[in-house]
């Protein structure tokens, strides 16, 4: 009985990760533009801010160089 019911609690886990992904009628939801990891403008200016303000460059993300001339 104590293998029977090992073998059941092994088989329910492993069959739990058997849907991982993204179907194709999900993808719609992911692409709204309020799903994308830029979409608040306050928090990339802010990101934008520590940014410069830490690395001494200007342009943010998108920029390579530094202050410190380790570029």
């Amino acid at each position: 009985m104590k293998k029977v019911l090992l073998v059941a609690l092994i088989l329910t886990g492993l069959s739990a990760c058997s849907s991982i992904g993204v179907q194709p009628w999900e993808k719609d939801q992911l692409a709204r533009s309020d799903m994308a990891l830029d979409a608040e403008m306050m928090d990339l200016a802010l990101d934008d801010h520590i940014y410069f303000s830490k690395e001494g460059t200007s342009g943010g993300r998108s920029m390579a160089g530094g202050g410190c001339g380790c570029n």
